[in-house]
């Protein structure tokens, strides 16, 4: 029963050995197998099957020997040059899948970091964009929430900063170039009259002479304010307590010296914030100055202190609803107010003031008749107003901010 081919043109062998030592092959020219100690043992029961290699007519061999029947061992045998070959072309094939692995994983790697980096190279070439020609107003595609995608939506955030800057400065030096055309116009043409004609009479030369005073005045407030807005806008300055109401108590006091011909009437409440206290006076102090020209000889001004809060009432004419949005822009001035002193800066000083500190500024109509401003201080760092304690609350509608 016990079949296989033979060492001609060999695949495969069989050999049943007994426990005595003969052997059966499956064919007789066979050359046979060599029977070890270890082969006798497995056909005599005292040992299991294993594996070994051995050499018969110049083939080299893999050997399997296990228990067949009682007192029989069975050996099978493969040419270990057949086994060699199929282990080398699954080798083979190991490396190419391998090589062919890398090859596939490098393509996609290379696909996804491409893929990944394309945010980071469009923020490549739009900076250099912006370098190349100072076009502000590039943006960049922002899609997704990843870190990429973050990063260039902060670009595009300080692009547009960048360009509101640039729009701002740009709408500055245009506004001043207007406002300083004029009194450079009228100063120029009044010294040229004064160049020509030397036998003008002693009053009108006077009179020219005084107009070109108050035109260089008129000139230096208006370039002093200039510098006023350029210097908040570009140099912040560090932010302490303040204790508002102290504050506001002395510049009411130079306003008192400044126009003596208006009552101010003062209702203080002790107020502390953080903020610059050079810059809130100054807000303060175009506040007043502001509410002092619009009233009249004998006329009363009321300054309060709420909470973070200056509010500041005059009993004047009173601004019209129209112009009431635009007060606080700059170099704007309403129709009334062109015939006025003024540059049309100050309550665009006290705006950019309020913004500074976190705050915001408003105005009204009041009832029965002038203008409430109020200027409202969260403090620069963001802190809101702190009132001491024991301090009465404030009543409503004592502030009236126009948002």
């Amino acid at each position: 029963d016990i079949g296989g081919p033979g060492f001609g043109g060999f695949a495969g062998y069989v050999q049943a050995v007994y426990a005595n030592g003969s052997t059966l092959r499956t064919q007789d020219e066979s050359a046979p197998l060599p029977t070890t100690k270890d082969v006798l043992l497995v056909a005599q029961g005292k040992k299991g099957p294993f594996f070994s290699n051995t050499n018969v007519a110049h083939t080299q061999l893999r050997v399997l020997t296990l228990p067949y029947a009682p007192g029989v061992a069975l050996q099978i045998a493969r040419s270990q040059q057949e086994l060699d070959h199929t282990l080398g072309r699954v080798t083979l094939l190991l490396i190419l899948i391998t090589l062919g692995g890398v090859a596939i994983a490098s393509g996609l790697g290379l696909a996804v970091s491409r893929a990944a980096l394309t945010p980071v190279r469009r923020l490549t070439d739009a900076t250099e964009r912006v370098t190349e020609t100072g076009d502000l107003s590039e943006r960049i595609p922002v899609g997704g929430q990843d870190e990429l995608s973050r990063l260039a939506s902060s670009f595009n955030t300080m692009l547009a900063a960048l360009e509101e800057s640039d729009r701002a400065k740009r709408q500055l030096v245009s506004d001043a170039s207007h406002e300083l055309r004029t009194p450079l116009t009228s100063l120029r043409t009044n010294i040229e009259v004064l160049a020509r004609d030397r036998k003008m009479p002693d009053g009108e030369r006077e009179k020219l002479l005084n107009d070109v005073v108050s035109q260089l005045s008129e000139m230096t407030a208006l370039v002093t304010e200039l510098v006023e807005l350029a210097r908040g806008e570009n140099q912040p300055e560090e932010s302490e307590e303040v204790r508002l109401d102290l504050l506001v108590d002395e510049v009411v006091a130079r306003a008192r010296r400044d126009f003596p011909q208006v009552e101010f009437v003062t209702d203080l409440e002790p107020s502390e914030l953080h903020g610059v206290p050079n810059t809130i006076a100054r807000a303060v102090s175009n506040l007043l100055d502001n509410a002092a020209k619009w009233s009249p000889p004998g006329g009363k001004v009321e300054v309060a202190v709420r909470d973070g809060q200056v509010i500041v009432r005059d009993h004047g004419p009173g601004i019209e609803e129209d112009d009431l949005p635009y007060v606080f822009d700059r170099f704007y001035r309403a129709p009334a107010a062109r015939k006025l002193p003024g540059s049309g800066l100050g309550l665009a000083i006290v705006k950019q003031v309020a913004e500074a500190h976190g705050g915001g500024v408003g105005a009204e109509r009041a009832a029965g008749g002038g203008t409430q401003m109020t200027l409202r201080l969260a403090g620069s760092n963001g802190a809101k107003a702190v009132r001491p304690a024991g301090v009465r609350d404030t009543p409503q509608g004592a502030s009236a901010e126009t948002r």
